[in-house]
């Protein structure tokens, strides 16, 4: 009996970690309005920021664009669009979420493009 208990703190300890593994995701990284951020990928698009909502962790090791690698969709030098990205991340599956940012880094525009899986960027 007292094998057991240890053995079953480890079990609960060890998927507890695996549910918060981070992963890499890559697609569209959008910012279509004042506090809102998504990544859209071929699973679907993940809230990195939401107005009204708490930030993730880590929240300054988003990716930073420059502006060749990221589309302005309103007013000239307003800051909302979107770009390309990969960030390694931990989600929340159920909310669709990206609940902590291990890091992020921008990539080619032609990336997501070419990407038959992806669809098009929320703007």
């Amino acid at each position: 009996m007292r094998t057991i208990f240890p053995i079953c703190c480890l079990t609960i300890l060890f998927f507890s970690l695996a549910a918060n593994a981070a992963e890499r995701r890559c697609g569209w990284y959008s910012n279509p309005t004042p506090g809102n951020i998504l990544l859209t990928d071929k699973d679907g698009s993940w809230w990195i920021q939401m107005q009204g909502r708490p930030d993730p962790i880590g929240i300054s090791k988003i990716p930073a664009f420059d502006e060749k690698q990221f589309v302005e969709t309103n007013v000239p030098s307003s800051g909302y669009g979107y770009g390309c990205a990969c960030m390694t991340v931990v989600v929340n599956t159920q909310q669709q979420r990206i609940i902590e940012v291990i890091s992020g880094e921008t990539i080619p525009l032609r990336r997501c493009r070419a990407d038959r899986l992806l669809p098009n960027p929320i703007r």
